[in-house]
């Protein structure tokens, strides 16, 4: 498993880039079947394939972050927004200092909300930070890939995200999520009651109908669609 970059500062010299691209994801419980950091590990799987593809600066991840709903599960740790909000700015601020004023955020964890919040101040006067990917970049690749389950339905440690760590790191994923399929219904209350209320397993979703293909696809169409935030920097 090679998540973290291993480019040199004379590579960086060398390439001289003007955007750089910072994997943020969580370290949480994600049932019995995938790894508590599943979505730093998607966030750093989503930057590498883009930093493939693209001339940006792969940063190495942010691994704990706004994981509260997820709580009382063993081995779940989080950050408050506030920590994470000033966590992101440091970086960016870090960046600038060398010349690199444009940074995007590459979140795969759902409760990093402030990450919105953290783009929409740092863009007040100009085009300075993006997030990515975002719910119509996610829509397109389920479609692409003819994914089975939507995004409401498969929240959590379901199809997309077990299908990614099948084609990218399918060391990461036991045995047992083939019956891990779990349907939490709606949850109006997820913010004050978190995800207890509505599974037992730590799963909503639908990992039985994952495939390494799937996910092969939902990347493919993540790097694809990329290309607009960079014209949006730009």
């Amino acid at each position: 498993m090679n998540l973290l970059p291993t480019i040199t500062t004379t590579d960086v010299q060398e390439q001289e880039p003007r955007v750089a691209v910072l994997p943020i994801g969580s370290y949480e419980q994600h049932g019995a079947h995938l790894p508590l950091v599943t979505d730093t590990a998607i966030a750093c799987i989503i930057t590498r394939e883009i930093a493939a593809a693209y001339p940006v600066l792969q940063l190495p991840p942010v691994t704990i972050a706004c994981s509260h709903e997820h709580g009382t599960w063993p081995g779940t740790v989080s950050i408050s927004a506030r920590t994470l909000h000033a966590v992101v700015n440091d970086i960016a601020a870090s960046l600038e200092a060398q010349g690199i004023r444009k940074l995007v955020l590459v979140n795969a964890h759902g409760g990093n909300y402030v990450l919105s919040n953290i783009v929409q101040e740092a863009n007040l006067t100009e085009a300075r930070m993006t997030l990515f990917p975002q719910g119509r970049e996610w829509g397109r690749s389920r479609e692409r890939a003819d994914l089975v389950s939507d995004a409401h339905g498969d929240m959590h440690a379901g199809e997309i995200e077990t299908s990614i760590l099948l084609h990218s790191e399918p060391s990461l994923v036991r045995e047992g999520y083939q019956s891990a399929d779990h349907d939490g219904g709606e949850r109006p209350f997820l913010l004050t009651h978190g995800m207890k209320a509505y599974t037992d397993s730590g799963v909503i979703g639908f990992p039985s109908y994952a495939s390494a293909e799937k996910g092969k696809v939902v990347l493919a169409s993540l790097v694809e669609d990329f290309a607009a935030h960079l014209e949006a920097l730009s």
